[in-house]
């Protein structure tokens, strides 16, 4: 399994969690979890975790290729949304 993780920081990430897990569940199935909300892609999945002050997104993919793909996926919609105050994904991978 191939990981990585982001923390993004922002003080209203359970709004954008939604608003992420909304957009993209026009095209991927959304699974609410005790955590957070997991998005389900064809490529892979992402855990959001709202924090008080930071969203962390954890992508997972059976390949290197599919985590790439979520991660693009799950971290340019996110920055998009969050343009306006100036919301920046940077992935981790251990």
């Amino acid at each position: 399994m191939y990981t990585a993780s982001a923390i993004v920081p922002t003080e209203t990430a359970k709004r954008y969690s939604k608003q992420l897990a909304a957009h993209l569940g026009r095209r991927a199935e959304i699974r609410l979890e005790p955590d957070g909300e997991r998005i389900v892609l064809s490529s892979g999945s992402c855990l959001l975790l709202s924090r008080a002050d930071a969203l962390e997104l954890r992508a997972e993919s059976d390949t290197e290729e599919g985590l790439e793909r979520t991660k693009h996926v799950t971290g340019s919609h996110l920055e998009r949304f969050g343009q306006r105050y100036g919301l920046v994904v940077q992935w981790a991978q251990p």
